[in-house]
């Protein structure tokens, strides 16, 4: 496995395509698994490959569900959540477990990615009864594709009546993709309530280390649109989660977790 690809404008990648009578088989399916604090495991079902590192569980993630569980009560219990590229979507799964009143795990809306989400939700027993996706639907977490920047209406209509945006927004590991930046932004924007406890989650690894001033770029644009961010965690892994990337090795170990929130006069309590 390796990290994301060095950006590098100049490379032609059409050299590298495929004869078109050729197609290599997919890679097979994976799972992980994390113990929560309980001593409950998860197993956590990985699509086979995905252009979008959806088959990979990232560093940022098991942080982000190790943060929450040292603290339900500050952090998700009894709060409505939203976690946008989630891939396995195990900080949405924690939070669930963890007494979160709804929440909507989100990846790219591609089938066999939210197909995966709804076989992890199930496998951690959060299916409510039913055998049927309407049933499903009505249960504490819901699995759905969202693209980041998009329309958020259909996202907010799994609220809670009256409620007006997510308590918690989670986003593990995407700062990599430095061109979705501002569209990330927007759906903090555009889905977070106006309120003082919200917080936006951002837990990441800078896996490229070289381009670590980029990622953390993301910080600086949500501070230009008015938001508050603090750094909130810092925690070093004992391996960096790719073998012999390349770059600094304690960068790569190193995962940080940032809340974003509303400015005071912003608030709508």
């Amino acid at each position: 496995m390796t990290s994301p690809p060095p950006e590098d404008s100049s490379l032609d990648t059409a050299l590298f395509a495929d004869p078109e009578d050729f197609y290599p088989p997919s890679p097979p399916p994976t799972t992980q698994t994390h113990t929560l604090a309980s001593g409950q495991t998860l197993t956590l079902h990985l699509v086979g490959h995905s252009p979008l590192e959806a088959h990979h569980l990232w560093n940022g993630s098991r942080v982000c569900a190790d943060f929450f569980e040292a603290d339900p009560a500050s952090t998700v219990r009894g709060r409505t959540v939203l976690e946008v590229g989630a891939g396995a979507g195990l900080p949405s799964l924690a939070a669930a477990l963890l007494g979160a009143t709804k929440v909507v795990v989100t990846d790219f809306p591609d089938a066999d990615l939210v197909a995966n989400l709804w076989k992890n939700v199930e496998e951690a027993g959060l299916l409510p009864d039913g055998d049927s996706r309407e049933d499903w639907e009505k249960g504490r977490i819901v699995a759905d594709g969202f693209v980041w920047g998009a329309d958020p209406r259909p996202l907010l209509a799994r609220l809670p009546e009256g409620s007006k945006g997510f308590d918690v927004l989670i986003l593990a590991d995407l700062l990599f993709r430095h061109s979705e930046h501002g569209k990330l932004a927007d759906t903090i924007e555009q889905t977070m309530a106006r309120r003082r406890e919200s917080r936006a989650y951002v837990f990441f690894t800078s896996y490229r280390p070289w381009l670590q001033h980029k990622d953390l770029n993301f910080f600086d644009l949500v501070k230009e649109r008015g938001f508050v961010v603090e750094k909130i965690l810092e925690r070093k892994m004992d391996r960096p989660l790719f073998e012999n990337d390349p770059g600094d090795e304690e960068v790569l170990k190193t995962v940080t977790g940032w809340a974003v929130t509303w400015p005071e006069d912003q608030w709508e309590d």
